[in-house]
C-alpha cells in the first residue's frame, strides 16, 4: 500500500529531506503587465474586509477567513500596493486578538493540561466540536492558518508581534512542539509521522482503519504557516522546514486523488463529500492557494490529469477556483479567463489571490525582495 518492501542490512537509518524555499510572495514573480488588473481586485477586495460582519465561530472557518485577508496583505507588498496594507493589518488586529485574549465570545482557546494541548471553548461543552477539535482532530488544519494570518501580522507590526508571541507559540508548539524537555507543556510533534513523513490529522478517536489524514494542502499550510512565523521572529528553527510531500500515486482509472489517507486503506470519499464529488476531492487537496503550492503540484502532467479529470464534475464556483488554479499551472490564458468569469469563491479564497496565483506562473526565477515582482522598498512594513 505504500510502496515494495524491501529489506536493508544495517545498523543506522539517516533520513535526508529535501529544503523547500520558506517565502512571503511567489516564486517566480507577478507578470508586471498583470499589475493593474491585481491592484483594482485588491483594492475591491480589501473594501470588503469587516471584522464586525464575520458571523462564523468556528475554529477552522474563522481561521480561513483570517488567513485569506493575511494573503491580501502579502500579495499588496509583492505589487508594491503598500497604502492598501494598514487597513489589512487593522482587520486582522480586531479579528485575531479577541482568541489570543480570550474574550472571543462565541469560542476561544483553552489549554487542556489533560492531554497537553489547545482546544476551543466550544469544545468544553462537546469534545466534537469544532470538527471535533476536542478530540484532537484535525489540529494543524485550524492552527495552521491562524498561524498564518499571525504569521503575516507580526511581519507588518513587529510590536504587535512581540506583544501575542507566547499566544502565538503557544498555538504553534500544540502540532509542532520539538523538544519536550524545553517545553513539557506538549507532546512533540502532535500530527507528523516521522516515519511515514507526512501528518495525521484522527486526533483520539480510534478507528478500525486506523490513523486518517484528509487534506495534504492543510497539512503543509500548518508547517509552513510556522516557518513563516519563525521568519516574523527571526527563529532559525521554525524556518529550517523540510519537504514531507509524498506523491498519491494512481490506484485507478476513477479515482485519481485520494480523498482520505488511511493507515490501512485509501479512500475515494471525503468526511463531508462522497466519492463522486470529484471537486472537493481536489479542492481540499489545493487549499489554501499559497507560494508553496507551486511545489506541492510541481509534476505537471499529475495537475492536467487531474483537471482533465475533475472537469466534467466542476458545479460549485468556490471548489472551480482550485481547479482553474491547477490549470493555470500549464494552461495560464484559459485558467485566467475561468477565473474571471467567477463570481464566488471559496471562504478562504479570492478573486485577488486567484489572479496573483495565475499571473505568476512561468517566467523566470526572481530572487530576493521576498519571492517576486518588481522591487520595491517595503523596509517600513517588513523586518
Amino acid at each position: 500500500m505504500d510502496g515494495n518492501l524491501t529489506g536493508v542490512v544495517g545498523d543506522s537509518w539517516v533520513l535526508k529531506t529535501n529544503p523547500i524555499p520558506v517565502a512571503w510572495h511567489s516564486i517566480r514573480g507577478v507578470d508586471n503587465k498583470a499589475i493593474p488588473e491585481l491592484v483594482s481586485s485588491l483594492i475591491n477586495d480589501v473594501k470588503g474586509l469587516d471584522s464586525k460582519a464575520i458571523t462564523t465561530d468556528s475554529s477552522y472557518f474563522y481561521g480561513k477567513l483570517i488567513a485569506r485577508a493575511a494573503r491580501l496583505a502579502l500579495i499588496a507588498e509583492e505589487i508594491c500596493l503598500l497604502h492598501v496594507i494598514p487597513e489589512v493589518v487593522e482587520f486582522l488586529k480586531d479579528s485575531i486578538e479577541p482568541w489570543l485574549d480570550g474574550n472571543f465570545g462565541g469560542n476561544g482557546f483553552f489549554f487542556d493540561p489533560k492531554w497537553g494541548g489547545i482546544v476551543t471553548k466550544k469544545c468544553l461543552v462537546d469534545s466534537k466540536a469544532d470538527f471535533g477539535f476536542g478530540v484532537y482532530s484535525s489540529h494543524h488544519y485550524h492552527l495552521g492558518y491562524f498561524l498564518y494570518a499571525i504569521a503575516v501580522l507580526a511581519r507588518f507590526d513587529s510590536t504587535w508581534g512581540e506583544k501575542y508571541r507566547p499566544q502565538a507559540y503557544s498555538l504553534m508548539a500544540d502540532f509542532m512542539n520539538y523538544d519536550t524537555k524545553v517545553n513539557p507543556h506538549y507532546p512533540r510533534l502532535r500530527n507528523f509521522d516521522l516515519w511515514k513523513l507526512h501528518s495525521w490529522a484522527g486526533g483520539l478517536t480510534g478507528f478500525a482503519d486506523g490513523r486518517n489524514q484528509q487534506s495534504t494542502s492543510e497539512a503543509v499550510n500548518a508547517y509552513y504557516s510556522a516557518a513563516l512565523l519563525g521568519l516574523s521572529y527571526g527563529d532559525t528553527e521554525l524556518v529550517a522546514t523540510r519537504s514531507g510531500r509524498q506523491y498519491e500515486h494512481e490506484f485507478s482509472k476513477q479515482n485519481r486523488v485520494v480523498g482520505v489517507l488511511w493507515s490501512n486503506k485509501r479512500d475515494s470519499g471525503l468526511w463531508f463529500a462522497p466519492p463522486d464529488w470529484r471537486e472537493c476531492r481536489v479542492g481540499i487537496q489545493v487549499l489554501p492557494l499559497l507560494p508553496i503550492t507551486e511545489i506541492l503540484f510541481s509534476d505537471l502532467i499529475f495537475a492536467r490529469e487531474l483537471v482533465k479529470w475533475v472537469s466534467p464534475a466542476l458545479a460549485t464556483e468556490k471548489w472551480k477556483g482550485f481547479a482553474y488554479a491547477l490549470e493555470g499551472l500549464y494552461n495560464k490564458e484559459s485558467a485566467l479567463q475561468k477565473i474571471r468569469s467567477l463570481k464566488k469563491f471559496d471562504d478562504g479564497n479570492s478573486r485577488t489571490n486567484l489572479l496573483w496565483w495565475i499571473h505568476s506562473r512561468k517566467g523566470r526565477m526572481v530572487l530576493g525582495c521576498g519571492g517576486g515582482g518588481e522591487c520595491c522598498l517595503v523596509q517600513h512594513y517588513s523586518h
